[in-house]
């Protein structure tokens, strides 16, 4: 696939990292500077280069949106007409101190950015795991137990897609539901950032979901 990245920080440069290893043809974009986004496309050792939101958004097949709360608006107005495009979402509703999330309960960060993009296809996922675990799991990925990773969404096909891609970094995708699930993912994601950097066993931590009684 070919895959657009609007942020290129932690969460995006490591995961556009990882779909261009995994085969996928990646744009970075939305770095502090142009030179990162060139060493993170040099490092990603695949199909990868650096570009402008518009250029990432131009021909993609899907776009990971990767950027702080603060971003959101700056980088879908650079990336430009969304119409028709998938867009997942890892971006959690966070304040300017990353202490509390800014939407929730009623609503949720995926379900403000479908609004943002009505014409886009929102799919949110990756965010509930912290940035540090995804090159472990990479390398663990044929493992038979994988790490679960929960994602929702409204539009099947976008799910599917945002399924592989799950898949390719080396979790196994758990369909949460439709977007609004979004608002109890979100909060989610604070309670694992909790165990990963606040306990003493270091930030590289994923979950299992096990089903039992069959």
């Amino acid at each position: 696939m070919r895959l657009g990245i609007l942020g290129s920080g932690l969460m995006g440069g490591k995961l556009g990292t990882l779909f261009a290893r995994a085969g996928h043809d990646v744009v970075f974009s939305y770095a502090r500077s142009d030179q990162k986004l060139k060493r993170l496309a040099r490092e990603a050792k695949g199909n990868a280069r650096a570009g402008t939101p518009a250029d990432a958004a131009r021909d993609a097949d899907a776009l990971l949106l990767a950027v702080h709360w603060s971003r959101i608006d700056d980088v879908l107005e650079q990336a430009g007409d969304l119409s028709g495009k998938i867009l997942v979402t890892c971006s959690l509703p966070m304040n300017a101190n990353d202490t509390d999330l800014v939407v929730a309960h009623t609503s949720s960060g995926a379900e403000e950015v479908a609004k943002k993009v009505r014409k886009a296809k929102v799919v949110s996922a990756f965010g509930t795991v912290p940035s540090e675990v995804f090159f472990g799991v990479f390398d663990a990925r044929r493992r038979k137990n994988r790490p679960s990773l929960v994602y929702c969404g409204d539009d099947k096909g976008a799910k599917r897609v945002a399924a592989t891609l799950i898949r390719d970094v080396g979790f196994e995708p758990v369909d949460a539901g439709a977007l609004r699930v979004a608002r109890y993912m979100e909060p989610f994601a604070l309670l694992m950032a909790e165990v990963a950097y606040e306990g003493e066993a270091g930030p590289e931590v994923a979950y299992r979901f096990e089903r039992f009684g069959k």
